[in-house]
């Protein structure tokens, strides 16, 4: 079939109205023209869609029939129009994010609730605890449009060089744009039974000869290079006990397996038998929004503004 969606409208407002010059009227256009396309469709479609007589006009039981399917033609053609339209405002599509560890505990349910609330016909999909190298690959490969990362240690702030080493052999490394989204301290993380659990702040140099509970280490970590170097500069360097999620980082702890530092949105965690304490010497860590140079999506757009909201309503 040919037959145009003006050609639907043409054909409603005679089942309409019953009349040929108000349904004319209505669609705007000559009383003839709507007969000859009324005439034209139900020559196409191979059936009467109107009995007519000098009186009146009827719809016959295909025309009733007939006017089911061109209502829903109707409906989805507007659902679509609007669809594109919100689209084109970024206030629709599907949009996939992925988290660092720490970020997980704030930015993320934030971030859920705000879309929720400001975007609900953007699907939003989540991933979270997962570690910097994870998500580069993850951008690199579009399974995420946006990922909130930790820089590589002696990277220079805002600098793609030092992520981009994070990125699989395997893969191409895309042209990334990176946003310093905050600076967060690191926070002692101690067994609530500690001798130092009380101490505010805590002097990291005090922590020598504790086991220090790390993200995995190599090539690739960036954690566990950070809490590293931040020992180095208290004057030690500690055994370490490595685990793949912050959550399980905590729960070694709060076990007594060891101590260790992370990001402050690890309060969030509100986990029973672990303490948080500032250091004496503080030491921090960006957080950061990464996105492919070329996505450019409205919709995209649209989520990273409510992520940099999230990440700053502390």
């Amino acid at each position: 079939m040919d037959f145009d969606l003006r050609t639907l409208r043409y054909f409603l407002a005679l089942a309409d109205e019953r009349h040929f010059g108000r349904a004319a009227a209505r669609v705007h256009i000559a009383q003839p023209a709507l007969s000859q396309q009324i005439k034209q469709l139900e020559t196409q479609l191979g059936v009467q869609l109107f009995d007519r007589s000098t009186r009146r006009v009827e719809i016959t039981p295909a025309g009733e029939r007939f006017t089911e399917h061109a209502r829903r033609i109707e409906a989805a053609c507007a659902r679509a129009t609007d669809d594109m339209a919100a689209f084109a405002r970024g206030s629709a599509g599907r949009v996939s994010v992925g988290f660092i560890g720490t970020a997980t505990y704030d930015v993320l349910p934030r971030l859920t609730r705000m879309v929720r609330t400001e975007l609900p016909d953007i699907d939003l999909r989540v991933r979270g605890e997962l570690l910097s190298p994870q998500l580069l690959d993850g951008l690199a490969t579009g399974e995420y449009d946006l990922a909130l990362v930790r820089p590589q240690p002696g990277s220079e702030p805002g600098s793609a060089r030092g992520l981009h080493r994070l990125l699989a052999p395997s893969l191409d490394a895309p042209n990334i744009v990176l946003e310093t989204l905050r600076t967060e301290h690191l926070l002692a993380v101690l067994p609530v039974n500690h001798p130092l659990a009380h101490t505010d702040p805590v002097d990291l140099a005090a922590l020598d000869g504790e086991t220090f509970i790390t993200h995995p280490s190599g090539d690739r970590s960036t954690m566990h290079h950070l809490v590293l170097d931040a020992c180095a500069r208290a004057g030690f360097r500690p055994p370490v006990l490595e685990v793949s999620e912050t959550a399980t980082l905590a729960v070694s702890v709060a076990a007594g397996l060891g101590v260790a530092l992370a990001p402050e949105p690890v309060r969030s965690l509100g986990l029973d038998g672990v303490t948080y304490r500032p250091l004496r010497q503080p030491e921090t860590v960006d957080l950061i929004l990464a996105r492919r140079e070329s996505e450019n999506s409205p919709g995209v757009a649209t989520v990273a503004a409510l992520v940099r909201a999230a990440a700053h309503a502390i």
